[in-house]
């Protein structure tokens, strides 16, 4: 593809993307939310728009999420650039999820820090499978344990 992509085109890529992208202002303010966000985390798009971040964010985690977000939006960095989070996260039906996700940060015209984007990917099935394999190591090492003993 020859070219830039015109802002039509770009919206309808990041609308067809099958991982969540979720854009908020510097605020923590949603601005935008595509379909997969809505497969994720159970919100519409109009559920989601004009809300806080909180709405995804389990309680316990809100005064660590929000004290990260604010000073990344003072100073204009992260510390995560392109590496993956994986952090707890809610449904609309309040059950517990787990997300795999990356950042962007959004610049304005005045070269600070606008927002952020974020590519979402719903990562509970794996997050489960490891706790449970860690588990059965746990109860292979007792089992151990107990006939060397």
């Amino acid at each position: 593809m020859a070219g830039t992509l015109d802002s039509a085109q770009l919206t309808a890529l990041v609308a067809a993307f099958g991982d969540g992208v979720v854009v908020s202002d510097a605020a923590g303010t949603i601005v935008y939310w595509n379909a997969a966000a809505t497969r994720i985390f159970g919100f519409t798009e109009a559920d989601a728009l004009g809300r806080s971040l909180d709405l995804i964010i389990p309680q316990r985690q809100q005064g660590r999420h929000w004290e990260g977000y604010h000073k990344t939006m003072a100073t204009g960095e992260t510390r995560y650039g392109s590496d993956v989070l994986r952090v707890p996260a809610l449904h609309k039906e309040g059950r517990p999820l787990s997300i795999a996700f990356t950042v962007a940060l959004m610049h304005g015209a005045d070269g600070g820090v606008a927002g952020i984007a974020a590519v979402v990917r719903d990562d509970t099935a794996r997050w489960n499978e490891e706790r449970a394999l860690k588990a059965r190591v746990r109860e292979l090492e007792a089992a151990v344990l107990r006939s060397t003993n």
